[in-house]
């Protein structure tokens, strides 16, 4: 791997020579491989086949000692589990200690709220936020570039049918930070994981490494600038920015991190951590607020960054105001309107078929109309029985493209 002379220079200078020779070894090593379980599973079950670990930050979350073939596990596609960078999963820990009063006095753990995932596609920080809010909280997942919302929006889909009840109400919206601020929407917690110029992306994507220069690292940094300022204003008094990149240099994590503190009024919160978890605070000279690396080499994951703000002013409990118009959830919406239909068990042969959106035959018992489709008691989708065979009804964008079928052996069996 090579990499750009002006980014050994910048992250030399910021890391320091000794965790810039770990994080170079870390660059010729393989990335390690995580998943995070939905509601009501737990590591345990996956552990006898792929050597399962904890993920330290997350209860939910193991490291595989091994790649399955997730492209072919039905029970990826039903939402059973996420596939995500480890360091990713701290957004978990981080709403666990702000609802438990860790962080800030202004949230009670038994108070629902109203959350915005500004950036969120493919949507892993979205599924991970959904576990930890509290019953009867909100959630408002956008994705402002149109192709990227399309897989955002199948991932929440997936994600929420296998949650079920256990999830709080979503939606999914396609628009810019200033497009909520024009329709004066309102939320309790922001996220915003905003585009970067990808350092920490650089192990597991070599086009990040192309795409790379000193340029774009101050092209983003002032977008990040841009966007959060946008933004700002729909967050209320006293509720909380949770500000991360997946790049390693100052500018755009600790300089904009005293930029949003000092510039739009917040208070930079502590989040408790423990010492095995080997997350690093500021690199920025002169800045020792709580903030949080995650470096290859370092700490078992990719390259991010976090920071957790408190906005200045009183927080009061109120009801979200103002929204932006959100994209249909047909898929959901078809598996909430035919819960009472019958249920079709699959082999694993019949859910790769059915996932690559082919005519199924169900059994000669099976009522002939629409059907539910299960692997391993997990929903799929729907089909429509006419007898000798079942319509396919499995959302086309979705289906898996590739006519490789694996064993069965190399999926996860978590249920």
């Amino acid at each position: 791997m090579t990499l750009p002379a002006p980014f050994e220079q910048q992250a030399q200078a910021t890391l320091g020579q000794q965790r810039y020779g770990l994080l170079l070894n870390a660059m010729g090593e393989e990335p390690p491989v995580s998943i995070r379980l939905n509601s009501g599973l737990t590591t345990t079950n996956i552990a006898a086949t792929w050597g399962a670990q904890r993920v330290p930050w997350c209860d939910s979350g193991a490291y595989l000692n091994g790649r399955p073939s997730f492209t072919f596990d039905p029970l990826l596609h039903a939402g059973a589990y996420y596939v995500q960078e480890a360091g990713s999963m701290f957004l978990w820990h981080v709403l666990r200690q702000l609802f438990a009063g860790t962080l800030t006095d202004s949230f009670r753990g038994d108070e629902p709220i109203d959350m915005l995932d500004l950036c969120a596609a493919p949507g892993g920080k979205s599924t991970c936020a959904a576990q930890s809010l509290p019953q009867g909280s909100t959630l408002t997942v956008n994705e402002p570039m149109g192709k990227r919302v399309q897989v955002l929006s199948e991932n929440i889909q997936k994600w929420w049918t296998f949650g079920g009840s256990n999830m709080p109400q979503v939606s999914v919206t396609n628009s810019y930070a200033r497009d909520f601020a024009k329709a004066g929407a309102t939320f309790d917690i922001v996220l915003a994981d905003v585009p970067c110029s990808g350092e920490g992306m650089f192990r597991k994507d070599e086009g990040a490494i192309a795409d790379w220069s000193t340029a774009k690292v101050e092209q983003c940094r002032q977008l990040q600038r841009s966007i959060v300022a946008d933004i700002w204003k729909c967050l209320k008094p006293g509720g909380v920015l949770i500000y991360s990149t997946c790049t390693l240099n100052t500018m755009e994590n600790e300089e904009n991190t005293r930029w949003i503190a000092e510039e739009l009024g917040a208070d930079i919160l502590t989040v408790p951590t423990e010492p095995g978890w080997n997350i690093t605070g500021s690199l920025l000279e002169g800045f020792t607020a709580s903030v949080y690396r995650f470096i290859p080499g370092i700490t078992r994951s990719e390259g991010l960054f976090m920071a957790v703000m408190r906005k200045h002013g009183s927080r009061r409990p109120t009801k979200r105001k103002g929204s932006v118009k959100p994209l249909p959830l047909s898929h959901l919406t078809a598996l909430h309107d035919a819960a009472d239909a019958p249920l079709a068990q699959l082999s694993y042969q019949q859910a790769v078929a059915y996932l690559r959106r082919e005519a199924l035959t169900l059994s000669p018992d099976m009522p002939r109309g629409l059907v539910r489709v299960s692997y391993n008691g997990a929903i799929l989708g729907l089909a429509k029985n006419v007898g000798n065979h079942a319509n396919n009804l499995y959302p086309k964008e979705w289906r898996i493209k590739s006519t490789h079928i694996p064993e069965e052996t190399n999926v996860i069996d978590i249920i």
